[in-house]
């Protein structure tokens, strides 16, 4: 669960490493997808194998494809993944940020921690204009993480299947 956490960190904060996803990370992710309550508002089916996990892994292009992707979230004082956030080209176009934390870990702000490097990344180096998130309207505590880092209701929509999916939004100052 604890490799690969020597490679180059994309971001640093103060508690945390966002680095790029590898293979060797196949069985945190494994693990984090199995777990019913973490997966309850994605839309995202858990893998069924560590296996088809690795595989998955392997193909993953976002950093290839778009210069950015989703981070697996590193921390510095345990040294252990755990979860995941960043950026990504959604099926609209939009930029949209993402995060995905084991469950273990969840109300102690490691998710608004990386969000808000995530959003600070996205303006200043990759320069972006607007940064979105998607959440489902049942997802209270997305929405909190989203708010709390500025974000601000622009619409609601269709996500991943999901017709009360929520939309927020920050615009670049």
């Amino acid at each position: 669960m604890n490799k690969k956490q020597n490679l180059k960190a994309i971001l640093e904060t103060k508690r945390l490493q966002l680095r790029e996803l590898t293979p060797e990370d196949a069985q945190s992710m494994f693990d984090l997808n199995s777990d019913p309550e973490v997966i309850k508002y994605t839309g995202d089916p858990p893998f069924e194998s560590v296996e088809q996990t690795k595989v998955f892994l392997q193909n993953y292009d976002d950093y290839k494809k778009n210069g950015f992707g989703r981070w697996a979230m590193i921390s510095k004082a345990e040294n252990e993944f755990i979860g995941w956030c960043g950026l990504k080209l959604n099926e609209e176009k939009l930029i949209d940020l993402g995060f995905r934390v084991f469950r273990k870990h969840w109300n102690k702000g490691y998710a608004s921690e990386a969000a808000k490097a995530c959003i600070h990344y996205g303006f200043e180096t990759l320069g972006f204009d607007q940064i979105t998130g998607r959440v489902l309207s049942e997802n209270t505590a997305s929405i909190k993480v989203l708010e709390k880092l500025g974000m601000q209701y622009w619409k609601s929509g269709t996500c991943h299947g999901f017709e009360n999916a929520r939309y927020y939004r920050i615009i670049k100052a």
